[in-house]
């Protein structure tokens, strides 16, 4: 596989990953009114969501690959 290659499909799955953290952030919001266990999970899971967008964007710059906003 060639490098450039990789990098986009590093760059990809980085970006498949900021959609699911923002969208995990988002679900905070629906779950307040089911209660605090609900909210409890879906920080949870917004929170492994992050961590997941940050593992890729840390990868990506020690690539040297820049992410533009």
């Amino acid at each position: 596989m060639n490098q450039s290659l990789a990098h986009a499909e590093l760059i990809a799955a980085f970006k498949r990953a900021e959609a699911d953290a923002a969208h995990k952030f988002g679900l905070i919001k629906t779950a307040e009114k089911k209660g605090p266990k609900a909210i409890q999970a879906a920080v949870e899971t917004a929170a492994k969501a992050a961590k997941r967008r940050d593992s890729y964007a840390k990868k990506l710059d020690v690539l040297g690959v820049g992410l533009k906003d």
